[in-house]
């Protein structure tokens, strides 16, 4: 049977998800393999290196750089603390007298008698690495981080801003195709990761920011509404470190699109469930897809571990990702082995697509990703 590989976009009730969890610089790591985590659990921790402060000694206090030991007050290693004197001269006329104090909190890191400079770093800044999903160590990367597993209900959003959160599943659309307002957002949803329709307007994002719910997962926004939540447009680098006061998935792409019911149903079908979520894309080389995974509530179940991937086949269900018919859902009708001429005059591999209406077309296989379960 003809079968091709593509991108997919997963959403499926019941999969093995990992996750590596791993620090930016080698630390310490808080748990041990087996042993059971929930979301906001730390997991690994270390200390990132405080900001470098100079302070020119010879200039404040008119001497030769070989005399800076001299006049220290503080030695390499003391701590110090905003303000304190760290160097003074001593003249024969008090009046004279001057004194160089340090400009942060911090450790006299060195003294140098041949710059006459003093380096001072601020106090290191303790980082948390959270398990970020709920389950199971499955393995520990020496001084790095950590392999958590969970089964889990898994489904993917084609783009994303913000970062990891997590808070129970709420509904809040009636519908796929329902259109949310600021009124659906109350303050009852503080905390939660609420599930929309097609589209969310800006009023609402505001109300959902305001409200201090955790995350919003809807069918489509308009592009200017994205540019007035980030204050800039967006370039092609990775998202996710967005600080906008929640996480936003987007499911189905941009304008208002109704989100697609297998999506909407797996996600409506968890209401009340513990959730975790991300919004951190990347659309080039090293796709990352926004995601929503929803730990089951017993270990097991059916499912393959996330990232597997078996070849497109007749019958899969599609979603174009790329114009003139961005966004409309199809299914695969066959797999023409050969390369096809398209209307650039490139030579390419296509497949045929049916929509639900009864029509075909034609597409390129790079303009399609399969909606995996």
């Amino acid at each position: 049977m003809a079968h091709a590989y593509t991108p997919g976009l997963r959403v499926t009730e019941s999969a093995v998800i990992r996750k590596r969890r791993i620090l930016p610089i080698q630390g310490t790591v808080m748990v041990k393999v087996g042993q059971k985590v929930t979301a906001n659990d730390v997991v690994a921790r270390a200390e990132i290196p405080g900001k470098v402060h100079t302070v020119n000694i010879v200039n404040k206090l008119s001497i030769e750089a070989r005399e800076t030991s001299r006049f220290m007050k503080k030695k390499a290693s003391e701590v110090v603390k905003k303000d304190e004197v760290i160097a003074e001269n001593n003249p024969i006329i008090k009046w004279f007298k001057t004194q160089v104090t340090s400009p942060v909190d911090g450790t006299i890191e060195s003294v140098s008698d041949v710059t006459g400079q003093v380096l001072l770093r601020e106090p290191p800044k303790p980082l948390n690495l959270l398990a970020y999903i709920e389950g199971t160590v499955v393995e520990v990367i020496d001084r790095e981080g950590v392999v958590i597993e969970c089964p889990a209900a898994f489904t993917q959003g084609i783009f994303g801003i913000g970062g990891e959160t997590s808070g129970i599943i709420e509904p809040v659309a009636k519908g796929p195709d329902a259109e949310l307002t600021p009124a659906d957002v109350t303050p009852a949803h503080a905390g939660k990761i609420l599930i929309g329709g097609r589209h969310a307007s800006m009023a609402v994002i505001r109300r959902a920011i305001e409200v201090k719910a955790s995350a919003i997962v809807i069918g489509g926004i308009h592009d200017k509404d994205l540019r007035e939540i980030l204050g800039k447009d967006l370039g092609v680098a990775i998202t996710g470190t967005e600080n906008i006061g929640l996480t936003l998935i987007i499911t189905e792409g941009f304008g208002s699109i109704p989100m697609a019911r297998k999506t909407f149903d797996l996600l409506v079908g968890k209401k009340g469930r513990k959730a975790s979520c991300s919004g951190a894309t990347q659309i080039r080389a090293g796709v990352i897809r926004p995601e929503i995974v929803i730990p089951a509530d017993h270990a097991g179940g059916p499912g393959g571990p996330e990232g597997e991937r078996t070849g497109m086949k007749p019958g899969d269900p599609v979603r174009i990702i790329r114009e003139p018919m961005f966004g409309r859902l199809g299914a695969v009708k066959s797999l023409p082995p050969d390369l096809t001429a398209i209307p650039t005059e490139s030579h390419v591999r296509v497949l045929v697509v049916t929509f639900p209406d009864g029509t075909d077309a034609v597409i390129p296989r790079a303009n399609v990703e399969t909606i995996e379960g």
